[in-house]
């Protein structure tokens, strides 16, 4: 039942249907805020909080970080019921929406209380994001972008970042000035009036650097060991008489650069400086009086993706100022690592970890200050992830549902019935339970994959049996070293030799317990899926004709591989698949998110979240098949493996392009 309520303040009229339903409530306040309707909102809010709250508070929080991020398609889905009184419902839900650092995707709870004129939700500024506490302030912060190189095939540069010299004059170390400038003009090759109008501008000063021309860089030439050509000469002939006149001053500045000059030039094209007509025309693309454009050839061609995208972080301070968390960040660099091979060949595409250092400096010689910062510093530059091995979570239900398949434990079309959001065994479990995020029918394996079902695959692991699940890990590489040109740390199923408890082997179903992999180990695995069982053996150095050795044998069988890309493929294409942000409609992708917890106790809110991705081409016709694995080590509060999600999309995006 719904009904309309009209109500006066201040003068303006405010709509808004009261529901039964406290589901339908927060929906309903949640599609105000891209409206920014906030004093609509604001009667939504249960009186009792509105001691502590004043309308005017309300809307200046509410409008300040809304529109302050520029949130926008706000999404709210899973809602889901946590806990039931006499007179108040707990919701958890998921959140989706645009900001001007991307997309933020979240879990949270909501608290909505049943009164006399319907549902009304208990204010808290969590409600706005997770962690965000009342004397929290949110803070957007913008870095430039680059404009990116031009290269050849061969990976040389054809334009890109350089210096050059600029000439400036500062004003008033100028000695007979009339004939300086005429001298300098006379030198630079132009007009004394161009120089005139650049030193009488409003901002210049006696004793400011005022820029006059940009001309190349000429290093200092020792003409008893090189023939420099002609032009070299005339070049550091003209910085030398430059440099005698008083007042000149010459400093090096960053530009643009053309390697091959007149012999590309009009393959290539140059960039200008963006004008008045340029910011008209372009609004809301990121140009500022600042910017250059592209103005022909390949440079005003591919101007879109030359110019790159300014970063930008949304993070939460505390109330002393510190970065409390990062909501949302563009290309930011993350702590974690990627594997990128051809599932068909094995051959290892790349291997990435981040963040790390500048190899230069050791060629150069390393500072002792510069050695102590690097070791020293907290996102561990120097740590080589890949080698590392990592909690899969749910990445890793795929290889237990082959477990289940090859050792005849689980029929995939069997349905484990819905146990609700959370489960335990029996009593013997304490007050421990499995939790999950979605509730669907069937409950069966490919469905199980696509809602990533912890339950599901607990109650597999112990179908399955600790010795089965052990010995079959065993086979597929656990406890073993890779057959690889570089040394990766053993993947690893308890921190003894054996799975000890049924809470342990129920966990291990889910990617959780103990369960530590390599990622290029776990990627090995995901072979299996592309080659009728066979995991494949990666190998890093170029093969011009590579066909391809297999590791492990009949890994999983051919059946088994096919009832599981029933699930991966439906990760990723499936609307309501965990992975469905990387869906493509001109290549089949399959794969399978997970997020592993890492927290001291089942109660613990205070620890990391690890994210992870992994992607395939699953049409064996696609000219250059891939399998991505990536992983990102904290992903809690920006958006969990949806995050990892939208990167590998994106890296997807432009390794197919290319």
């Amino acid at each position: 039942m719904a009904i309309t309520v009209i109500a006066v303040s201040g003068g303006i009229l405010l709509k808004r249907t009261i529901t039964e339903s406290p589901e339908d409530t927060l929906m309903e306040y949640m599609n105000h805020i891209e409206k920014k309707e906030y004093e609509v909102m604001y009667t939504m809010i249960d009186s009792d909080e509105k001691v502590y709250l004043t309308k005017e508070e309300y809307i200046q929080r509410n409008s300040k970080i809304y529109e302050g991020i520029e949130v926008s398609d706000i999404k709210i889905s899973h809602i889901a019921v946590k806990e039931k009184k006499a007179d108040t419902v707990t919701l958890s839900y998921e959140t989706s929406c645009n900001t001007i650092a991307g997309t933020i995707q979240f879990d949270n709870m909501a608290e909505l209380k049943k009164t006399k004129q319907g549902y009304k939700l208990v204010w808290q500024d969590s409600l706005i994001f997770p962690d965000l506490e009342s004397d929290n302030k949110i803070s957007v912060t913008t870095s430039k972008a680059e404009r990116g190189e031009i290269l050849d095939r061969d990976g040389k540069m054809l334009a890109g970042k350089g210096v050059a010299t600029s000439v400036g004059i500062i004003p008033g170390k100028l000695e007979d000035r009339n004939v300086s400038i005429e001298k300098i003009a006379e030198l630079l090759e132009i007009d004394v009036e161009t120089i005139n109008n650049k030193l009488t501008a409003k901002w210049v000063k006696e004793d400011s650097f005022v820029p006059i021309e940009t001309i190349p860089k000429v290093e200092e030439i020792d003409l008893m060991k090189i023939q420099p050509e002609e032009k070299t000469l005339e070049e550091q002939d003209c910085q030398n008489k430059l440099l005698e006149i008083p007042g000149v001053m010459l400093s090096d500045v960053e530009v643009r650069i053309y390697e091959l000059g007149e012999a590309a030039a009009h393959l290539i094209g140059y960039v200008q400086s963006v004008t008045a007509e340029d910011l008209e025309n372009h609004p809301g693309e990121g140009y500022s009086a600042e910017s250059v454009i592209g103005r022909s050839g390949v440079e005003k061609l591919y101007e879109k993706q030359l110019k790159g995208k300014d970063g930008c972080d949304i993070k939460i301070l505390d109330s002393d100022g510190e970065v409390k968390e990062v909501l949302a960040s563009i290309f930011k660099e993350d702590p974690g690592c990627s594997v990128a091979m051809n599932p068909y060949t094995g051959e290892v595409l790349a291997l990435v970890s981040t963040p790390s250092y500048d190899n230069n400096e050791f060629i150069r010689g390393l500072s002792s200050e510069k050695w102590t910062s690097l070791n020293e510093d907290e996102k561990k530059p120097l740590y080589n992830r890949f080698r590392q091995v990592w909690c899969p979570g749910s990445t890793f239900k795929p290889v237990v549902a082959g477990i289940g398949l090859k050792t005849g434990s689980i029929d995939p079309k069997e349905d484990f019935g819905n146990a609700g959001l959370a489960w335990q065994k029996d009593s013997s479990w304490g007050s421990y339970q499995v939790t999950t995020l979605h509730e669907y029918e069937p409950v069966i394996m490919k469905n199980a994959i696509i809602y990533s079902d912890n339950i599901y695959f607990a109650k597999a692991a112990l179908k399955i049996g600790s010795e089965n699940f052990m010995n079959t890990l065993n086979e597929i590489g656990f406890n073993q070293n890779m057959p690889f040109e570089i040394a990766m740390q053993e993947s690893t199923y308890s921190n003894t030799d054996k799975i000890e408890t049924e809470i342990q082997l129920a966990d291990s179903g889910y990617g959780q317990g103990q369960i530590l992999v390599n990622p290029l180990h776990l990627a090995s695995i995901y072979t299996s899926f592309l080659n009728e069982g066979n995991m494949i053996k990666p190998y890093l150095k170029y093969e011009e004709e590579a066909s391809g050795e297999t590791w492990i044998e009949n890994a999983f069988s051919k059946e088994n591989v096919e009832e599981i890309m029933q699930g991966v493929e439906g990760v990723v294409n499936d609307p309501e698949g965990t992975g469905y942000a990387a869906h493509r409609d001109d290549i089949l992708l399959a794969g399978k998110t997970g997020t592993a917890e890492l927290k001291a106790t089942k109660e613990d809110t205070s620890g990391k979240e690890i994210g992870w991705f992994s992607v395939f081409t699953a049409d064996k016709s696609v000219d250059k098949p891939i399998l991505l694995i990536s992983m990102v080590e904290n992903v809690k509060g920006i958006g969990g493996s949806g995050y990892v999600v939208k990167k590998d999309a994106t890296v997807l995006e432009e390794y197919f392009e290319k």
